[in-house]
């Protein structure tokens, strides 16, 4: 079985004062400040994930503008795609050192900075640049704390709370296609994308509400998941085994770290007092000094967090379902990219482009999109409801609905697969539920992290493979097939592991216990 998020290093604190003392919950956690976190990150998803799934209208000028193939022109939007979640676990590290509000607000301006020089393209080359990696960086270091800032902040509800906060993917699939669309109609894709850049200012906006919780408030949440389960003691006791012989990084060395870089700072502090006698130039010196001395602790206890998680002793990838959920992310997210990049080609090949201009496939999706993430997050949070089954569930209909959807060459047919796609995609708001799960919350960003790479590298190579695929075949036939069966393939990985619970029944757990 996985290691449950009591086995990977939650920190209760003191367990004796756990026992003595009830720790009245921060109101902030499940409720009050926690609210504004979930606009926020819904706000990120909008601006983001919501641009990024209405680059299908891009694609198209792009194409008429240049004159490339339709396999190297897909690059640029799978550029942007794939390094807003390749680049993760990277971020992750930013996280550690500076915190989610600091790296949000600079992917911000950096993301904005992607679309307006994108502006000023002379060729598809120019937008791998400015588009692809600049502001597909920007996405990226808004994106993953907005996933994590949820995540801190909600316990009893957090399937619902990022089902809600997800739901900007949807809304800004509608509300971009419809937004782009108007811009490149009236003012040309150039001023379109100025124009978007601009709008984008707002991601710095979304990065200022991810107020940080203090250590004493994550202790109190921990506190409390722990005093809601009866068999307390049991799970103290195995998380201490757990830890040891994960190898876990303990207190003691931390405290050690904390106490020495302590002394250097406050050496540094002592030397200011007594030279306030000297000259202005050395208390300047003096300054910087001290200033260098608190970045270099912070880079390095940021750093050391970094690493060992990803390859210390208590490696994330020692735990075989999460290296399984791994290997389901490099296949699964090139599936749903695909239609929303090539379904206007693909409505344009069999002439229904007058009933998709009167409501486009794409926004069809994005609509019922909006609806599975919210429903799939209600029924997760259900007592008697496993999050792992749900989420499979959703893997196996979407799955269906790709290798189907060639198939269907009528408006209304593709408009109920594309409306299965956009349900069952909602299993998008689990991804960070199942990982906390897996890996717990002290490792979440780091975890959700690799996992968003790796569905970056599906998506950085699914769009362009479904390209290459037309420019052969001159269908897009194929390109489904094999994503299809890939995706599949991944499915796969994950039901030979064993299964997650995320909630046992209690009723059940006698019977249990006895298989």
């Amino acid at each position: 079985m996985y290691a449950s998020r009591e086995d990977i290093g939650y920190d209760f604190g003191d367990d004796a004062k756990v026992g003595s003392k009830p720790i009245k919950p921060n109101p902030n956690i499940d409720g009050g400040w926690a609210w504004m976190i979930v606009l926020s990150s819904f706000l990120v998803h909008i601006l983001i994930m919501g641009s990024q799934m209405a680059l299908g209208i891009l694609n198209m000028e792009w194409l008429e503008e240049f004159n490339q193939s339709r396999g190297l022109t897909a690059w640029v939007s799978s550029l942007s795609m794939g390094i807003t979640l390749i680049v993760g676990p990277f971020i992750g590290l930013f996280i550690s050192m500076c915190g989610c509000r600091k790296t949000a607000i600079i992917g911000g301006i950096l993301n904005a900075l992607g679309w307006i020089l994108s502006a000023y393209a002379s060729n598809v080359h120019y937008l791998f640049l400015t588009f692809g990696v600049t502001a597909g960086v920007g996405s990226g270091m808004v994106y993953l704390p907005a996933v994590v800032m949820v995540g801190q902040y909600f316990q009893k509800r957090r399937a619902l709370a990022q089902g809600l906060s997800t739901t900007g993917t949807g809304f800004g699939a509608f509300l971009m296609t419809a937004l782009l669309k108007y811009l490149c109609t009236e003012f040309g894709w150039r001023n379109a994308m100025f124009i978007q850049g601009a709008i984008s200012l707002n991601l710095c906006v979304c990065g200022a509400l991810m107020r940080p919780l203090s250590p004493k408030d994550i202790s109190e949440k921990y506190v409390v998941r722990s005093n809601s389960e009866q068999n307390q003691a049991k799970a103290l006791s195995h998380s201490a085994e757990t830890i040891k012989s994960n190898g876990v990084l303990s207190e003691e060395p931390e405290q050690k770290e904390e106490a020495t870089n302590e002394e250097v700072l406050d050496s540094v502090q002592h030397i200011e007092i007594g030279g306030k006698s000297r000259s202005g130039r050395s208390m300047y010196g003096l300054r910087i000094l001290k200033t260098v001395s608190q970045l270099t602790v912070t880079v390095r206890k940021g750093f050391a967090i970094w690493y060992s998680s990803y390859f210390g002793a208590a490696s994330l990838f020692t735990n075989r379902v999460f290296v399984a959920f791994i290997i389901w992310a490099l296949f699964a997210y090139s599936s749903f990219v695909i239609p929303f990049i090539h379904l206007p080609e693909i409505v344009k090949q069999y002439n229904l482009s007058s009933q998709n201009n009167i409501f486009p496939l794409t926004s069809i999706i994005a609509i019922v999109h909006i609806f599975g993430k919210v429903i799939l997050g209600i029924i997760s949070d259900l007592p008697c409801i496993s999050t792992w089954n749900v989420f499979l569930m959703a893997n196996f209909t979407l799955v269906t609905c790709i290798l189907t959807l060639p198939l269907m060459q009528t408006y209304a047919s593709l408009a109920v697969v594309c409306a299965l796609i956009g349900f069952s995609s909602g299993y998008f708001s689990l991804m960070p539920v199942v990982t906390e799960d897996l890996v717990g919350t002290k490792h979440l960003a780091n975890a959700y992290g690799i996992i968003i790479c790796a569905n970056g590298i599906s998506a950085l190579l699914g769009p362009p493979f479904a390209g290459w695929i037309y420019d052969i075949t001159h269908k897009y036939d194929f390109s489904f097939y094999i994503s299809g069966l890939l995706y599949m393939v991944g499915i796969v990985f994950l039901l030979i592991q064993p299964c997650i619970q995320k909630k046992q029944p209690r009723e059940k757990s006698t019977e249990e216990a006895q298989v």
